[in-house]
């Protein structure tokens, strides 16, 4: 019995049980899954002994793994896969590097981590052998909501240690390896329904131009999908010749004389789908983070990306014009109309003569304006509705709003693969209706200001994220993302539409005008919500 209270004593070196909770600090054994790491364990608790009561205190306070201990190695691999995994399904760059700091901290790794666009450079340090291990991690993805969502909850295990980092490993690599919970002809169809329900909510469309834009949203999510992938030659030029062929349909259709078609609501809402409004939104949360690497050059290639999509839409209408001169003309005549100013140059010679003197005549550019007023009242969205067409060629009633908005979110988190059956898809879409109703209240008492508009919009939606995140664990950025991109289009549409200018330039200062509320919003609303309350162990996974 002496022997062994002497050998269970802090104070001997030896005859201990290296499972022992009084030197491991862990609880029960049962939940190690590297016993290789027992001598790391045991060496840490031997320094613990040589601090003061203040000094373990002070430690302890320290988040850090205690029950699911496991090797260096499989640490470092979760890291790896961790930041594979994030940027294949858009998790928000800027939240990325906080992230994984987060992680190695909790970990207990000694990692350096630099973001660049497509790329994050992993740098581990051994302090016991000085040297050093890098990864290069370059990988591109798109959203995808549900394989995200997947993801933050397996790290928000690891660092909360409720699974080990071996385990949550696999997990990861299974994510990873699994196919979209939807497959080609689905998302196709999907964004048939995108195309057609934003033309009358967004752009003033009709039920004639509804379909008309999905089928060219069809057509567009089915050559991303299929041939985009396929070859890489093509994909350099996707955009522009999409572009080029909805502009050339829809001024095609809306030349007949009946004018039945709106070009403006169909070749805007069929391209939705290529959009980089969540690039640009991308680019200026990166700016405003004080990342101005990642965030300048993504804003340029947004930019440029802009630019081709504005090319392309101009080319599209001036080629069918060039083949179609009466449509050339007419365009002409309905401009001078809405100009109402007519311009002479030449001389003018009155006939009254008690003011001017005879022989008096004036002599310069003489400007006429049309005394009958064009009735513009009729022009909804850039689209010409007088009130004697039929009822499938004027714009949706208000009422229906209720209806189209919340199918309409429905759709978008089905388009970024977030799964139907779960509850985040009633949080998305309570959300992206709350972002819409904002969005339509601003408007109606603040006129011409789309990026103020826009922050309305963007704080209500990362209100209700970020309490839904704070209140009820759940993903504040998965959560957000469908009301988020809502704010584009909804917030173009209030500039005065993708193609009312035709001007690729002018198409992206409103977007990031657009943008840069939406940016405003979100980090107030996100400053608002987490300014009380106790800190976050892990990184914030928001916008």
């Amino acid at each position: 019995m002496s022997r062994a209270s002497s050998e269970n004593s802090y104070s001997s070196e030896q005859g201990f049980d290296p499972d022992d909770p009084q030197l491991t600090g862990v609880r029960t054994s049962t939940f190690l899954d590297d016993p290789e790491d027992f001598e790391a364990q045991a060496r840490k608790t031997m320094d613990l002994q040589s601090m003061s009561y203040r000094q373990r205190r002070k430690e302890a306070l320290k988040i850090k793994i205690q029950f699911n201990v496991t090797s260096m190695l499989n640490r470092r691999k979760f890291i790896v896969k961790l930041a594979r995994a994030l940027m294949t399904y858009g998790a928000p760059s800027h939240r990325i590097e906080s992230q994984l700091v987060a992680a190695a901290r909790i970990l207990e790794i000694d990692a350096e981590f630099i973001h660049l666009p497509n790329i994050i450079l992993v740098c581990f340090g051994d302090p016991e052998t000085k040297t050093s291990e890098t990864h290069f991690i370059k990988c591109g993805g798109r959203l995808a909501l549900g394989a995200l969502h997947k993801v933050h909850q397996i790290y928000r295990s690891v660092v909360h240690d409720e699974i080990s980092a071996k385990r949550a490993t696999s997990q990861l690599e299974e994510t990873l390896e699994a196919q979209p919970i939807y497959g080609t002809w689905t998302r196709c169809i999907i964004a048939f329904f995108l195309s057609a329900l934003i033309c009358p909510l967004a752009f003033g469309g009709s039920t004639i131009d509804m379909w008309i834009s999905g089928a060219g949203g069809f057509v567009l999510c089915a050559l991303q999908l299929t041939v985009v992938t396929k070859s890489a030659l093509y994909a350099n030029v996707f955009e522009i010749t999409v572009a080029i062929s909805i502009s050339f349909l829809a001024r095609a259709l809306s030349s007949i004389r009946s004018q039945i078609f709106c070009y403006t609501a169909i070749s805007s809402a069929a391209i939705v789908g290529i959009l980089p409004g969540y690039l640009i939104l991308s680019s200026s949360l990166e700016l405003a983070s004080k990342n101005i690497l990642c965030g300048s050059v993504k804003m340029v290639y947004a930019l440029i990306y802009t630019l081709f999509l504005g090319f392309g839409l101009q080319i599209g209408s001036d080629l069918y014009l060039l083949f179609d001169h009466s449509a050339r003309q007419n365009l002409n005549d309905l401009a001078a109309a809405i100009s109402h100013t007519i311009m002479y140059t030449g001389t003018f010679t009155s006939d009254n003569t008690t003011r001017f003197g005879q022989d008096a005549p004036l002599t310069g550019t003489f400007s006429f304006m049309n005394g009958t007023t064009y009735e513009q009242q009729h022009i909804v969205g850039g689209c010409y509705r007088p009130p004697d067409f039929s009822w499938y060629l004027q714009p949706f009633p208000f009422y229906t709003q209720f209806v189209i908005v919340p199918v309409f979110s429905v759709l978008s988190s089905l388009a970024n693969l977030q799964p139907w059956y779960n509850l985040d898809m009633v949080v998305m879409v309570v959300i992206s209706c709350a972002s819409y109703a904002a969005n339509k209240a601003a408007n109606h008492f603040i006129f011409n200001r789309s990026d103020v508009v826009s922050a309305i919009g963007a704080f209500v939606v990362g209100l209700l994220g970020n309490v839904y995140s704070r209140k009820f664990s759940g993903t504040a950025f998965t959560s957000m993302v469908t009301g988020v991109l809502f704010l584009v289009p909804s917030g173009l549409s209030q500039a005065g539409g993708i193609t009312a200018s035709g001007n690729g330039i002018d198409i992206g200062a409103a977007m990031i005008a657009v943008t840069i509320g939406i940016t405003v919003g979100l980090f107030m609303s996100q400053a608002l919500v987490y300014m009380f309350g106790t800190r976050k162990n892990a990184a914030m996974f928001s916008f």
